[in-house]
């Protein structure tokens, strides 16, 4: 027979090294995504940005230096325990930062705009503070992309279906 208390505590799991409560402490992780994005306003206005916004602009290898920056707050929640679901979205974050932030001058706005690392920063202290609705959560945004992705398969690939369907019906009919 199972003894149930009345005011069970939620599950806390550990970090995965000692080290990563140090290093990968709030602190530092808060001013690591804030020097990353939002570390400077642009005067006069309420726009600001980091130094992964700045690197953006060096061409080649400025966005693969902001995502290997970002890669620093994945890390850390791996550290700290937080869920691989989690980790996954925070990947997805960089990913499409990294990715739109390629193209020249409008990804570097978009990177401005998107701030991968405060959003990473956000899920990780969420995902420690309550971990079965940061999951459930990322569970709906890794599907909500995977979706997207489908779509971007789908579309042109039923669009080229049908140009040439109708070009070949075209053809045939002379």
């Amino acid at each position: 027979m199972a003894v149930t208390r009345l005011n069970a505590q939620p599950e806390i799991l550990s970090p995965r090294s000692k080290r990563a409560a140090d290093l990968a402490s709030d602190q530092n992780l808060d001013f690591l995504s804030h020097l990353l994005d939002d570390y400077f306003r642009v005067p006069g206005t309420p726009i600001r940005f980091g130094l992964d916004g700045i690197v953006g602009f060096i061409p080649g290898i400025g966005d693969v230096m902001g995502g290997v920056a970002s890669c620093i707050i994945i890390v850390a929640a791996w550290l700290r325990g937080v869920s691989y679901v989690t980790i996954t979205r925070m990947v997805v974050n960089v990913g499409i930062e990294t990715l739109v932030g390629s193209v020249p001058v409008l990804g570097n706005l978009f990177d401005i705009g998107w701030k991968a690392n405060r959003r990473n920063y956000a899920l990780l202290t969420q995902s420690l503070g309550r971990p079965k609705v940061e999951k459930k959560k990322s569970w709906l945004f890794l599907a909500a992309i995977c979706l997207v992705l489908a779509a971007l398969v789908a579309i042109p690939t039923l669009l080229l279906g049908w140009l040439l369907f109708h070009t070949m019906g075209a053809f045939s009919h002379r």
